[in-house]
């Protein structure tokens, strides 16, 4: 995957957000889904690691299940600082904004260094993979109603990044009477911003499921 641009040397000006506060039922039981090993390491500590490293970045902020801001895993804990914190807004200073999944641990460099470089250009990227599958619209009782073209679809993924002005604004103009947006980057184009795809990797998958697990184990030993 080619790079769409390099991003230029300057003082860290990116904030982080990582949403990890689900419950993740569909896990199955135990610890949040998002504090589980994947081949020895908490999922969430893999999704951090290329964040909290990368030079552009002057601040992490995870988003965490409630009472685990207070009493947080004794390995997250140890990371809470000046850098990284629970459930706190963003500095002013950060000009731009990462959003990243806490469930997607195996983000490459590559893909945040583009999302970052779109951000900085003044518009909104979506780390995203093209459709390869069949879509089939299905009704109620599984019946298909029709095949849906793939052309032109792709699979959004995170980070997405946006010009921390471009967002701040698109949430000033949210209704209270409009339907949530799904993500973001829909927030920013129903406000009549530009808003790009950067292409991604199927690495970059989000671990939902037990299943999902499984496959993160295989990846994570496949990655060391």
């Amino acid at each position: 995957m080619g790079s769409v641009s390099s991003p230029v040397a300057s003082p860290p000006d990116v904030g982080v957000v990582i949403v990890a506060a689900g419950a993740g039922v569909r896990a199955g039981p135990g610890e949040p889904k998002q504090f589980r090993p994947i081949h020895g390491v908490p999922m969430l500590l893999r999704t951090l690691r290329p964040f909290t490293s990368h030079p552009a970045v002057t601040q992490v902020v995870v988003a965490v299940p409630a009472g685990f801001a207070e009493r947080p895993p004794e390995w997250l804990g140890k990371l809470v600082g000046d850098r990284l914190c629970l459930v706190r807004a963003l500095p002013a200073g950060a000009s731009v904004v990462l959003v990243h999944d806490g469930a997607r641990p195996f983000v490459s460099r590559e893909t945040i260094d583009n999302v970052i470089a779109r951000a900085r250009a003044g518009v909104g990227a979506v780390a995203a993979v093209p459709l390869n599958d069949t879509v089939k619209e299905v009704v109620e009782g599984n019946r298909i109603t029709r095949t849906v073209s793939r052309h032109r679809l792709w699979r959004a993924q995170t980070p997405q990044g946006f010009p921390r002005a471009m967002l701040d604004e698109a949430y000033a103009r949210l209704r209270k009477d409009d339907s949530v947006p799904t993500d973001d980057a829909e927030l920013c184009e129903r406000a009549g911003f530009p808003v790009e795809v950067i292409p991604d990797t199927a690495h970059n998958l989000k671990v939902t499921t037990a299943d999902d697990f499984r496959i993160a184990e295989a990846l994570a030993r496949e990655l060391r």
